[in-house]
């Protein structure tokens, strides 16, 4: 089960690693960054057509992004 409020920390966690500000991904996912911010606080999903692309930008799978979970080796 995804519970929102995890993703969008997530989200948040994954892009202030990247050293992406709000905007800066925004800008890549060529969204608004009221969106970025929804996605963040939980009260938005990200459309799942983009999803791939989102987790390529913050550096993880789509799995992890959803989910939470960490691969075990790097071919999991």
């Amino acid at each position: 089960m995804i519970v929102l409020e995890q993703l969008g920390a997530r989200i948040a966690a994954l892009r202030r690693e990247k050293g992406l500000t709000q905007e800066m991904l925004a800008q890549k996912m060529g969204v608004s960054p009221q969106a970025v911010s929804k996605w963040e606080r939980g009260l938005a999903f990200p459309n799942p057509v983009w999803l791939d692309e989102l987790a390529d930008i913050l550096g993880t799978s789509i799995d992890s992004l959803l989910t939470g979970r960490v691969p075990k080796n790097k071919e999991d």
